[in-house]
């Protein structure tokens, strides 16, 4: 064997040992000898502490601004910034955003003519993403760009047509993706197929596994004494790994049969609260239900508040131009904050801590 030849056996060895070397530190296993993914579990915001023990929390919001996304040759989307402070005693909050921090964020990937109808935010591994409901893709948000990750198909993922993703929440070490959570119907109610009742299990290397979610959704809808062809219509939920339970925001729901015409008037003030098995149910009213065009859009668990907090996103398409509010509650249904109508004529869709 030639000096050349002992060279190139001797690289082709050390590669294949530091790539075993780098296989074994990123991998762990369970006790049944199962492969475990590690992701980072860090957070993006920052913390202002007052004297009088209050804390302020930078958030940022997205929005899907519908066929107003279309500028020129691509689509974009508004991301504002800005700040929630709750005090110590965790009774009162408010609101403020610095609008000299707003940005939009562009794409020139579209379907069907619509993209970037930005609908949920959601920290994951480290990072901040974004889906999009028209085209399916996720994006990661960074350095005021948004860059394509992942690509999910609709209902069982054999379909030609992307997720019309509504909401995304982290469970364990996957991202979590769901659509509207009923059956697709006409705009006269009439079924169509299942397909907007399945989830996506994103983990944290895109790897993408499609799960039939009816039943689930079935029984969610049942504890608030609702039927087919009645319906409810998910955009907020979020996994607490605090309570080891699911918690659901339904934006709009009825023991009636869908209809486009009436269902911007069927918001909901109503916090489901499932067990991770995701079979028992608890049914939790929020303040009052006197506007019933508003409903929730997105939510998050307010950071330090051992998952008692929630602040949440809701908006309005009743009448021309849109309006998004901001309000802050417990998981037992007490608002801290009543609804804070949001700067602009935007349909907030998405907020997280970062």
């Amino acid at each position: 064997m030639t000096a050349e030849n002992n060279s190139n056996m001797f690289n082709f060895l050390l590669l294949g040992f530091v790539t075993a070397i780098a296989f074994y530190s990123g991998t762990q296993f369970n006790k049944a000898g199962e492969e475990v993914e590690h992701i980072s579990h860090a957070s993006l915001y920052s913390v202002k502490k007052f004297d009088d023990g209050a804390k302020e929390y930078s958030i940022v919001l997205i929005t899907d601004l519908d066929h107003e996304s279309k500028d020129g040759k691509k689509w974009r989307s508004l991301v504002s910034r800005g700040f929630l402070k709750v005090s110590s005693d965790q009774k009162h909050a408010e609101i403020h955003f610095d609008k000299d921090s707003e940005y939009f964020v562009d794409t020139n990937i579209a379907a069907g003519g619509r993209a970037m109808e930005l609908s949920d935010l959601a920290v994951f591994n480290g990072k901040l993403y974004s889906i999009d409901d028209r085209t399916g893709l996720i994006y990661q948000i960074s350095d005021k760009k948004a860059m394509p990750w992942v690509l999910l198909n609709d209902g069982p993922g054999n379909v030609i047509k992307g997720i019309k993703g509504e909401w995304m929440t982290v469970k364990d070490t996957e991202l979590i993706v769901g659509g509207l959570g009923k059956e697709w119907t006409t705009t006269d109610g009439e079924y169509v197929n299942d397909h907007p009742m399945w989830v996506k299990h994103v983990s944290a290397h895109g790897a993408v596994h499609h799960e039939n979610w009816k039943d689930v959704f079935i029984r969610v809808r049942r504890a608030a004494g609702i039927e087919y062809p009645g319906y409810m219509i998910h955009e907020a939920v979020q996994w607490s790994p605090i309570h080891r339970k699911w918690f659901f925001l339904p934006r709009r729901m009825s023991t009636e049969k869908y209809s486009e015409a009436e269902d911007e008037n069927r918001g909901t003030n109503v916090l489901i609260v499932g067990n991770e098995e995701l079979t028992d149910f608890q049914v939790i009213r929020i303040g009052s239900d006197e506007h019933k065009s508003r409903g929730f859009s997105a939510f998050q668990f307010v950071p330090n508040t051992h998952h008692q907090l929630i602040a949440a996103i809701k908006s309005e398409e009743k009448e021309k131009p849109v309006a998004s509010y901001a309000c802050v509650f417990d998981i037992h249904g007490n608002v801290i904050l009543d609804d804070f109508l949001l700067h602009g004529p935007y349909k907030y869709e998405g907020i997280a801590f970062a």
